[in-house]
Protein backbone atom coordinates (compact mmCIF):
# COMPACT_ATOMS: atom_id res chain seq x y z
CA UNK A 1 0.00 0.00 0.00
CA UNK A 2 1.27 3.45 -0.94
CA UNK A 3 0.67 6.65 0.99
CA UNK A 4 1.14 10.34 0.25
CA UNK A 5 4.27 12.35 1.00
CA UNK A 6 2.70 14.34 3.84
CA UNK A 7 1.49 11.12 5.49
CA UNK A 8 4.94 9.56 5.18
CA UNK A 9 6.45 12.64 6.81
CA UNK A 10 3.96 12.44 9.68
CA UNK A 11 5.13 8.88 10.35
CA UNK A 12 8.84 9.73 10.12
CA UNK A 13 8.41 12.80 12.29
CA UNK A 14 6.82 10.58 14.93
CA UNK A 15 10.04 8.57 15.01
CA UNK A 16 12.13 11.73 15.40
CA UNK A 17 13.20 12.47 11.82
CA UNK A 18 13.85 16.15 10.97
CA UNK A 19 10.94 17.25 8.79
CA UNK A 20 9.90 20.79 7.86
CA UNK A 21 6.58 22.17 9.05
CA UNK A 22 3.75 21.79 6.58
CA UNK A 23 -0.01 21.59 6.14
CA UNK A 24 -2.05 19.33 3.89
CA UNK A 25 -5.27 20.43 2.23
CA UNK A 26 -8.04 18.26 0.80
CA UNK A 27 -10.35 21.13 -0.06
CA UNK A 28 -9.59 24.43 -1.76
CA UNK A 29 -11.26 26.31 1.09
CA UNK A 30 -8.47 25.15 3.43
CA UNK A 31 -5.74 26.84 1.39
CA UNK A 32 -5.49 30.28 3.03
CA UNK A 33 -5.46 28.86 6.56
CA UNK A 34 -2.79 26.34 5.60
CA UNK A 35 -0.59 29.04 4.05
CA UNK A 36 -1.04 31.38 7.00
CA UNK A 37 -0.09 28.61 9.43
CA UNK A 38 3.46 28.70 8.05
CA UNK A 39 5.88 31.59 8.66
CA UNK A 40 7.37 31.91 5.16
CA UNK A 41 9.04 33.75 3.50
CA UNK A 42 9.10 30.71 1.19
CA UNK A 43 6.24 28.28 0.72
CA UNK A 44 6.48 25.10 -1.37
CA UNK A 45 3.21 23.81 -2.85
CA UNK A 46 3.36 20.09 -3.64
CA UNK A 47 0.88 17.93 -5.53
CA UNK A 48 0.01 14.81 -3.58
CA UNK A 49 -0.41 11.88 -5.95
CA UNK A 50 0.95 8.33 -5.84
CA UNK A 51 3.54 8.87 -8.56
CA UNK A 52 7.06 10.22 -8.85
CA UNK A 53 8.38 12.96 -11.10
CA UNK A 54 5.85 15.51 -9.85
CA UNK A 55 8.20 18.47 -10.20
CA UNK A 56 8.76 17.75 -13.90
CA UNK A 57 5.10 16.88 -14.52
CA UNK A 58 2.63 18.84 -16.64
CA UNK A 59 -0.98 19.75 -15.94
CA UNK A 60 -3.17 18.84 -18.89
CA UNK A 61 -5.49 21.81 -18.32
CA UNK A 62 -2.64 24.35 -18.32
CA UNK A 63 -0.32 25.70 -21.04
CA UNK A 64 2.70 23.58 -21.95
CA UNK A 65 5.09 26.08 -20.35
CA UNK A 66 3.23 26.15 -17.02
CA UNK A 67 5.08 25.15 -13.87
CA UNK A 68 5.06 21.52 -12.71
CA UNK A 69 3.47 19.76 -9.75
CA UNK A 70 5.92 21.11 -7.14
CA UNK A 71 6.18 24.89 -6.96
CA UNK A 72 8.29 27.26 -4.87
CA UNK A 73 6.36 30.38 -3.88
CA UNK A 74 7.96 33.57 -2.54
CA UNK A 75 4.83 35.14 -1.07
CA UNK A 76 1.57 33.99 0.47
CA UNK A 77 -0.26 35.43 -2.53
CA UNK A 78 1.87 33.44 -4.97
CA UNK A 79 1.36 30.28 -2.91
CA UNK A 80 -2.42 30.75 -2.99
CA UNK A 81 -2.36 31.34 -6.74
CA UNK A 82 -0.39 28.12 -7.21
CA UNK A 83 -2.85 26.21 -5.04
CA UNK A 84 -5.80 27.46 -7.09
CA UNK A 85 -4.08 26.56 -10.34
CA UNK A 86 -3.02 23.07 -9.24
CA UNK A 87 -5.90 21.81 -7.11
CA UNK A 88 -8.35 19.59 -8.99
CA UNK A 89 -6.31 19.58 -12.19
CA UNK A 90 -4.79 16.48 -13.78
CA UNK A 91 -1.03 16.05 -13.47
CA UNK A 92 0.87 13.88 -15.96
CA UNK A 93 4.30 12.58 -14.96
CA UNK A 94 6.64 9.91 -16.25
CA UNK A 95 5.07 7.49 -13.77
CA UNK A 96 1.36 8.26 -14.19
CA UNK A 97 1.07 7.38 -17.86
CA UNK A 98 -0.56 9.74 -20.38
CA UNK A 99 -3.90 9.77 -18.53
CA UNK A 100 -2.27 11.41 -15.49
CA UNK A 101 -3.82 11.70 -12.03
CA UNK A 102 -6.14 14.31 -10.63
CA UNK A 103 -4.61 16.33 -7.81
CA UNK A 104 -7.12 16.08 -4.95
CA UNK A 105 -4.64 16.89 -2.18
CA UNK A 106 -1.86 19.44 -1.82
CA UNK A 107 0.89 19.79 0.75
CA UNK A 108 2.15 23.27 1.60
CA UNK A 109 5.53 23.24 3.30
CA UNK A 110 8.13 25.64 4.64
CA UNK A 111 10.89 26.34 2.16
CA UNK A 112 14.39 25.00 2.81
CA UNK A 113 17.81 26.63 2.40
CA UNK A 114 19.50 23.84 0.44
CA UNK A 115 23.24 23.34 0.23
CA UNK A 116 23.23 19.82 -1.28
CA UNK A 117 20.78 17.09 -2.22
CA UNK A 118 21.29 13.39 -1.47
CA UNK A 119 19.42 10.20 -2.36
CA UNK A 120 18.47 7.63 0.27
CA UNK A 121 16.25 4.57 0.24
CA UNK A 122 15.71 1.52 2.39
CA UNK A 123 14.44 -1.72 0.90
CA UNK A 124 14.77 -5.47 1.16
CA UNK A 125 17.65 -6.69 -1.00
CA UNK A 126 16.43 -9.95 -2.51
CA UNK A 127 19.95 -11.06 -3.41
CA UNK A 128 21.34 -10.83 0.11
CA UNK A 129 18.13 -11.26 2.11
CA UNK A 130 19.02 -8.14 4.07
CA UNK A 131 17.33 -4.82 4.61
CA UNK A 132 19.67 -2.41 2.84
CA UNK A 133 20.30 1.29 2.53
CA UNK A 134 20.88 2.65 -0.96
CA UNK A 135 22.82 5.92 -0.79
CA UNK A 136 23.97 8.35 -3.45
CA UNK A 137 25.25 11.90 -3.50
CA UNK A 138 23.13 12.45 -6.63
CA UNK A 139 19.91 13.42 -4.89
CA UNK A 140 17.00 14.99 -6.73
CA UNK A 141 17.69 12.90 -9.85
CA UNK A 142 16.12 9.72 -11.18
CA UNK A 143 18.04 6.99 -9.39
CA UNK A 144 17.58 4.70 -12.39
CA UNK A 145 19.49 7.16 -14.59
CA UNK A 146 22.25 7.45 -11.98
CA UNK A 147 22.51 3.65 -11.79
CA UNK A 148 22.85 3.41 -15.56
CA UNK A 149 25.20 6.31 -16.19
CA UNK A 150 27.31 6.51 -13.01
CA UNK A 151 26.81 3.29 -10.99
CA UNK A 152 29.92 4.01 -8.95
CA UNK A 153 27.97 6.82 -7.23
CA UNK A 154 25.48 4.39 -5.72
CA UNK A 155 26.38 2.64 -2.47
CA UNK A 156 24.47 -0.26 -0.91
CA UNK A 157 24.90 -0.94 2.81
CA UNK A 158 23.31 -4.14 4.11
CA UNK A 159 21.98 -4.24 7.68
CA UNK A 160 22.02 -7.34 9.88
CA UNK A 161 18.52 -8.18 11.06
CA UNK A 162 19.95 -9.44 14.36
CA UNK A 163 21.98 -6.32 15.15
CA UNK A 164 19.83 -3.68 13.45
CA UNK A 165 21.35 -0.45 12.18
CA UNK A 166 24.42 0.05 14.36
CA UNK A 167 26.59 3.15 14.78
CA UNK A 168 29.12 1.49 12.47
CA UNK A 169 26.45 0.93 9.78
CA UNK A 170 25.25 4.51 10.10
CA UNK A 171 28.84 5.74 9.84
CA UNK A 172 29.27 3.84 6.55
CA UNK A 173 26.22 5.59 5.16
CA UNK A 174 27.57 8.96 6.33
CA UNK A 175 30.88 8.12 4.65
CA UNK A 176 29.05 7.39 1.38
CA UNK A 177 27.63 10.91 1.54
CA UNK A 178 30.93 12.44 2.70
CA UNK A 179 29.09 14.14 5.58
CA UNK A 180 31.12 16.17 8.03
CA UNK A 181 30.57 18.00 11.31
CA UNK A 182 27.00 18.56 12.45
CA UNK A 183 25.55 16.96 9.32
CA UNK A 184 27.49 13.76 10.00
CA UNK A 185 26.29 13.59 13.62
CA UNK A 186 22.70 14.27 12.60
CA UNK A 187 22.92 11.84 9.70
CA UNK A 188 24.15 8.96 11.86
CA UNK A 189 21.25 9.54 14.25
CA UNK A 190 18.76 9.85 11.37
CA UNK A 191 19.81 6.66 9.60
CA UNK A 192 19.11 4.63 12.73
CA UNK A 193 15.74 6.34 13.14
CA UNK A 194 14.78 5.59 9.54
CA UNK A 195 15.75 1.94 9.91
CA UNK A 196 13.66 1.68 13.06
CA UNK A 197 10.65 3.18 11.27
CA UNK A 198 11.14 0.85 8.28
CA UNK A 199 11.18 -2.29 10.42
CA UNK A 200 8.55 -1.38 13.00
CA UNK A 201 6.01 -0.24 10.40
CA UNK A 202 6.65 -3.16 7.99
CA UNK A 203 7.59 -0.88 5.11
CA UNK A 204 8.39 -2.34 1.73
CA UNK A 205 10.13 0.83 0.56
CA UNK A 206 11.27 4.06 2.20
CA UNK A 207 12.70 6.55 -0.28
CA UNK A 208 13.90 10.06 0.52
CA UNK A 209 14.80 11.96 -2.61
CA UNK A 210 16.15 14.35 -1.77
CA UNK A 211 17.57 14.12 1.69
CA UNK A 212 19.16 17.56 2.03
CA UNK A 213 22.00 19.24 3.82
CA UNK A 214 21.11 22.86 4.55
CA UNK A 215 23.45 25.82 4.40
CA UNK A 216 23.66 25.56 8.21
CA UNK A 217 24.95 21.99 7.76
CA UNK A 218 21.78 20.36 9.11
CA UNK A 219 20.18 17.30 7.52
CA UNK A 220 16.48 17.30 6.66
CA UNK A 221 13.97 14.97 5.01
CA UNK A 222 12.74 17.06 2.08
CA UNK A 223 10.66 14.40 0.33
CA UNK A 224 9.41 10.99 1.41
CA UNK A 225 7.91 8.07 -0.48
CA UNK A 226 6.72 5.08 1.55
CA UNK A 227 4.98 1.85 0.63
CA UNK A 228 3.98 -0.92 3.01
CA UNK A 229 3.92 -4.70 2.88
CA UNK A 230 0.24 -5.44 2.31
CA UNK A 231 0.55 -8.79 4.08
CA UNK A 232 1.52 -7.00 7.31
CA UNK A 233 -1.12 -4.28 7.34
CA UNK A 234 -3.33 -6.23 9.73
CA UNK A 235 -0.77 -5.27 12.37
CA UNK A 236 -1.07 -1.57 11.58
CA UNK A 237 -4.64 -0.24 11.69
CA UNK A 238 -3.15 3.25 12.07
CA UNK A 239 -1.44 2.88 8.69
CA UNK A 240 -4.62 1.56 7.05
CA UNK A 241 -6.27 4.88 7.92
CA UNK A 242 -3.87 6.56 5.46
CA UNK A 243 -5.21 4.58 2.50
CA UNK A 244 -6.42 6.82 -0.33
CA UNK A 245 -8.64 4.72 -2.57
CA UNK A 246 -8.96 7.55 -5.10
CA UNK A 247 -5.32 6.86 -6.01
CA UNK A 248 -5.98 3.16 -6.66
CA UNK A 249 -7.53 1.32 -9.58
CA UNK A 250 -11.21 0.61 -8.80
CA UNK A 251 -10.81 -2.93 -10.11
CA UNK A 252 -7.90 -3.58 -7.75
CA UNK A 253 -9.94 -2.25 -4.82
CA UNK A 254 -12.79 -4.60 -5.71
CA UNK A 255 -10.38 -7.53 -6.07
CA UNK A 256 -8.95 -6.88 -2.61
CA UNK A 257 -12.43 -7.40 -1.12
CA UNK A 258 -12.33 -11.01 -2.34
CA UNK A 259 -8.65 -11.57 -1.51
CA UNK A 260 -7.79 -11.84 -5.21
CA UNK A 261 -4.28 -11.12 -6.43
CA UNK A 262 -5.14 -8.67 -9.22
CA UNK A 263 -3.07 -6.01 -10.96
CA UNK A 264 -4.48 -3.96 -13.82
CA UNK A 265 -2.33 -3.68 -16.96
CA UNK A 266 -2.83 -1.91 -20.28
CA UNK A 267 -3.37 -4.84 -22.68
CA UNK A 268 -6.48 -6.25 -24.33
CA UNK A 269 -6.68 -9.87 -23.14
CA UNK A 270 -8.09 -10.50 -19.68
CA UNK A 271 -6.52 -13.40 -17.81
CA UNK A 272 -7.90 -15.58 -15.02
CA UNK A 273 -5.37 -18.09 -13.79
CA UNK A 274 -4.63 -20.06 -10.63
CA UNK A 275 -1.09 -19.72 -9.32
CA UNK A 276 1.30 -16.80 -9.71
CA UNK A 277 3.82 -18.75 -11.78
CA UNK A 278 1.19 -20.01 -14.21
CA UNK A 279 -0.24 -16.48 -14.40
CA UNK A 280 3.17 -15.09 -15.37
CA UNK A 281 3.64 -17.85 -17.97
CA UNK A 282 0.18 -17.10 -19.38
CA UNK A 283 1.00 -13.40 -19.71
CA UNK A 284 4.32 -14.21 -21.37
CA UNK A 285 2.80 -16.51 -23.98
CA UNK A 286 0.11 -13.96 -24.82
CA UNK A 287 2.94 -11.52 -25.56
CA UNK A 288 4.74 -14.20 -27.56
CA UNK A 289 1.79 -14.48 -29.93
CA UNK A 290 1.49 -10.75 -30.47
CA UNK A 291 -1.02 -9.46 -27.93
CA UNK A 292 -0.83 -7.99 -24.42
CA UNK A 293 -2.43 -9.03 -21.11
CA UNK A 294 -4.97 -6.67 -19.59
CA UNK A 295 -4.28 -7.88 -16.08
CA UNK A 296 -2.51 -10.24 -13.74
CA UNK A 297 -5.10 -12.27 -11.85
CA UNK A 298 -4.36 -15.22 -9.60
CA UNK A 299 -7.55 -16.68 -8.09
CA UNK A 300 -5.47 -18.87 -5.76
CA UNK A 301 -5.73 -22.50 -4.81
CA UNK A 302 -8.77 -22.32 -2.56
CA UNK A 303 -11.13 -20.20 -4.63
CA UNK A 304 -14.89 -20.58 -4.24
CA UNK A 305 -17.53 -20.19 -6.94
CA UNK A 306 -18.29 -16.73 -5.53
CA UNK A 307 -14.64 -15.74 -5.71
CA UNK A 308 -14.31 -16.91 -9.30
CA UNK A 309 -17.52 -15.09 -10.24
CA UNK A 310 -16.15 -11.88 -8.70
CA UNK A 311 -12.87 -12.32 -10.59
CA UNK A 312 -14.67 -12.75 -13.90
CA UNK A 313 -16.80 -9.67 -13.27
CA UNK A 314 -13.69 -7.60 -12.50
CA UNK A 315 -12.10 -8.68 -15.78
CA UNK A 316 -15.19 -7.86 -17.83
CA UNK A 317 -15.52 -4.44 -16.18
CA UNK A 318 -12.32 -3.34 -17.92
CA UNK A 319 -13.35 -1.57 -21.17
CA UNK A 320 -9.95 -2.40 -22.69
CA UNK A 321 -10.60 -6.16 -22.54
CA UNK A 322 -11.31 -7.55 -26.02
CA UNK A 323 -11.03 -11.22 -25.07
CA UNK A 324 -10.66 -13.44 -22.00
CA UNK A 325 -8.40 -16.41 -21.36
CA UNK A 326 -9.20 -18.70 -18.44
CA UNK A 327 -6.22 -20.97 -17.80
CA UNK A 328 -6.59 -23.40 -14.90
CA UNK A 329 -4.30 -26.23 -13.90
CA UNK A 330 -6.19 -27.79 -11.05
CA UNK A 331 -4.17 -29.11 -8.15
CA UNK A 332 -5.71 -27.72 -5.03
CA UNK A 333 -8.02 -25.64 -7.26
CA UNK A 334 -10.83 -27.72 -8.76
CA UNK A 335 -11.76 -27.24 -12.40
CA UNK A 336 -15.48 -27.70 -11.72
CA UNK A 337 -15.42 -24.78 -9.25
CA UNK A 338 -13.81 -22.57 -11.91
CA UNK A 339 -16.43 -23.68 -14.43
CA UNK A 340 -19.28 -22.91 -12.03
CA UNK A 341 -17.86 -19.45 -11.34
CA UNK A 342 -17.41 -18.62 -15.02
CA UNK A 343 -20.93 -19.80 -15.87
CA UNK A 344 -22.46 -17.80 -13.02
CA UNK A 345 -20.52 -14.68 -13.97
CA UNK A 346 -21.58 -14.89 -17.61
CA UNK A 347 -25.20 -15.27 -16.50
CA UNK A 348 -24.82 -12.17 -14.29
CA UNK A 349 -22.96 -9.83 -16.63
CA UNK A 350 -23.22 -11.41 -20.08
CA UNK A 351 -20.40 -12.21 -22.49
CA UNK A 352 -19.59 -9.71 -25.22
CA UNK A 353 -16.00 -10.76 -26.01
CA UNK A 354 -14.40 -14.06 -27.05
CA UNK A 355 -13.72 -16.49 -24.18
CA UNK A 356 -11.11 -19.24 -24.33
CA UNK A 357 -11.04 -21.79 -21.52
CA UNK A 358 -8.26 -24.25 -20.85
CA UNK A 359 -8.86 -26.63 -17.95
CA UNK A 360 -6.56 -29.39 -16.73
CA UNK A 361 -6.17 -31.27 -13.46
CA UNK A 362 -8.51 -32.03 -10.58
CA UNK A 363 -12.14 -32.65 -11.68
CA UNK A 364 -11.31 -31.54 -15.21
CA UNK A 365 -13.92 -33.82 -16.78
CA UNK A 366 -16.61 -32.39 -14.54
CA UNK A 367 -15.50 -28.85 -15.32
CA UNK A 368 -15.51 -29.36 -19.07
CA UNK A 369 -18.92 -31.04 -18.87
CA UNK A 370 -20.37 -28.07 -17.01
CA UNK A 371 -19.09 -25.61 -19.61
CA UNK A 372 -20.08 -27.77 -22.59
CA UNK A 373 -23.64 -28.09 -21.27
CA UNK A 374 -23.95 -24.43 -20.24
CA UNK A 375 -24.76 -23.15 -23.71
CA UNK A 376 -21.96 -20.56 -23.44
CA UNK A 377 -20.10 -19.51 -26.57
CA UNK A 378 -16.75 -20.78 -25.29
CA UNK A 379 -13.67 -21.69 -27.30
CA UNK A 380 -12.11 -24.80 -25.78
CA UNK A 381 -8.33 -25.25 -25.69
CA UNK A 382 -6.20 -28.34 -25.12
CA UNK A 383 -3.12 -26.74 -23.59
CA UNK A 384 -1.62 -23.34 -22.80
CA UNK A 385 0.00 -22.88 -26.21
CA UNK A 386 -3.25 -23.74 -27.96
CA UNK A 387 -5.22 -21.44 -25.65
CA UNK A 388 -2.91 -18.48 -26.24
CA UNK A 389 -3.02 -18.85 -30.00
CA UNK A 390 -6.80 -19.13 -30.01
CA UNK A 391 -7.48 -16.08 -27.84
CA UNK A 392 -5.00 -13.91 -29.78
CA UNK A 393 -6.56 -15.03 -33.06
CA UNK A 394 -10.05 -14.32 -31.74
CA UNK A 395 -9.04 -10.82 -30.63
CA UNK A 396 -6.80 -9.91 -33.55
CA UNK A 397 -8.94 -11.61 -36.20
Amino acid sequence: MNIHEYQAKQILKGFGAPVADGAAITDITQAEAAINSLPGPVWVVKSQIHAGGRGKGKFVELPEDAKGGVRVSFSAEEALANVKEMFGNTLVTAQTGPAGKQVNRLYIEDGADIESELYLSILVDRETGQTSFVASTEGGMDIEAVAEETPELIHTIGISAAAGCTDADAAKIADAYKLEGTAREQGIALFKVLYKAFVEKDMALLEINPLIVTKKNDVQVLDAKVSFDGNALFRHPDIMEYRDETEEDAKEIEASKYDLAYIALDGEIGCMVNGAGLAMATMDIIKLYGASPANFLDVGGGATTEKVTAAFKIITSDPNVKGILVNIFGGIMRCDVIAEGVIQAVKDVGLEVPLVVRLEGTKVAEGKKLINESGLNVIAADDLDDAAQKIVKAVKG
